[in-house]
């Protein structure tokens, strides 16, 4: 046990494990002190200089009166951090502790390299739950919240299978300054981090347990939802899963925050020859159908040309029969022509000039039109000539 000044404040704060191994920072649940992870310690101790403390309110750190805010309780974990020189650190909270969790990764997420979110919730809804707890805890301390707490924490066959793990967590939570309980829940109440976490970017671990009625596994999955990437795994427990399923908790902790030594500098590679073969296919697939276009395109201008030139001769063979047609249709046209002009009594001259535009009449018709326009002028001279003789 160590006591840490921050500021006017003091917080009991234990650091294990060597000292050139990567930080892990743990963070208790509402209603427990950093003793909840003792069974965390041996295994997470050989491979992290953990650091565990009491949150504000709880065991031996600073207690006033409330109400605190999610933003001050992590606040309180960059501040033992920075007194510790800790640049990044791992981190694991359970509850409350996973919440503080999720307001360090999205407004600090540069000093968190890996995150585990166990049994908790971005958001618990209810506030008259809440002022309830706080209600009763001020009114008649932490003896009226251990029962409903403890059914809550644990499923009944743990109870009555492991009753000295269950009897040391009754401990630690009638042990809570009841003022500093009655304003975690404050925190809490006040707590909506549903959209803030969509913009978490750091790899997170969301733990469930399958019978947790206090954070049920919906809100679990609600997290690891919002949050890109995030992995979910379910444990056969209620809410202190870290305690239940002591085994598989350890497991699933310790394969996450190790793993980024194993896999994640590989990432970067694989990326880059991704891109390389994406990059070849396109320019592959850029060059085949240049090589197909081309015999296509130029079939297309033969056939095109072809039907112009089969369209030029329709078009000259209909003009040849047009000019046979208005050449067989002239003669009748002219011949008709000739009638009403001796009818009308048309000057031989009119008649020439017609018959001269028409290049195209025959003989036989212009000899014809030669006796139709006499035929005026012999009756003209035999008039002229009656007359001298009157």
């Amino acid at each position: 046990m160590a006591e840490m000044k921050i500021g006017a404040e003091i917080f009991n704060v234990v650091v294990e494990g060597p000292d050139d191994a990567p930080a892990l920072l743990i963070s208790n649940s509402l209603g427990t002190t950093l003793h909840m992870w003792d069974g965390q310690m041996p295994v997470l101790s050989k491979s992290f200089r953990v650091i565990r403390y009491d949150s504000r309110g709880h065991g031996g750190s600073v207690a006033g009166d409330g109400p605190y805010s999610i933003e001050q309780l992590g606040q309180d974990a960059l501040n033992i951090l920075d007194a510790l020189g800790i640049e990044t650190a791992n981190y694991l909270g359970l509850s409350m502790g996973g919440m503080v969790g999720m307001w360090l990764l999205t407004h600090h997420g540069h000093r968190i390299n890996r995150a585990v979110l166990a049994n908790t919730g971005a958001f618990m809804g209810g506030p008259e739950l809440w002022n309830m707890r706080i209600r009763t805890a001020r009114s008649e301390g932490m003896n009226g919240l251990v029962n409903g707490t403890i059914e809550r924490w644990f499923t009944r066959e743990f109870q009555e299978k492991s009753p000295e793990a269950v009897e040391k967590i009754t401990q630690q939570l009638k042990s809570i300054p009841p003022l500093g309980y009655a304003s975690s829940c404050a925190a809490i109440r006040d707590m909506d981090q549903r959209e803030a976490i969509r913009s978490i970017t750091r790899p997170v671990l969301v733990i469930v347990g399958t019978k947790d009625p206090a954070t049920p596994p919906a809100m679990g999955g609600l997290i690891a939802g919002s949050i890109p990437g995030a992995r979910l795994i379910d444990l056969d427990a209620a809410h202190l899963s870290n305690i239940e399923a002591e085994m598989a908790f350890n497991r699933a902790v310790v394969a996450f925050l190790t793993a980024e030594t194993k896999s994640e500098p590989a990432k970067p590679a694989a990326k880059k020859k991704s891109a390389a073969k994406k990059a070849a296919a396109k320019k592959s697939a850029a060059k085949k159908p240049t090589a197909k276009k081309t015999p296509a395109k130029k079939a297309a201008k033969k056939t095109a040309k072809k039907a112009v030139k089969k369209n030029a001769v329709k078009k000259s063979a209909a003009k040849k029969a047009g000019k046979k047609s208005a050449a067989k249709k002239s003669p009748a046209k002219k011949a008709a022509t000739k009638k009403v002009s001796a009818k009308k009594g048309v000057s031989g001259k009119a008649a020439a000039k017609k018959t001269a535009v028409k290049k195209a009449a025959k003989k036989p018709a212009r000899k014809t039109i030669k006796k139709t326009a006499a035929k005026p002028a012999k009756k003209a001279a035999r008039k002229a000539a009656k007359k001298a003789r009157r």
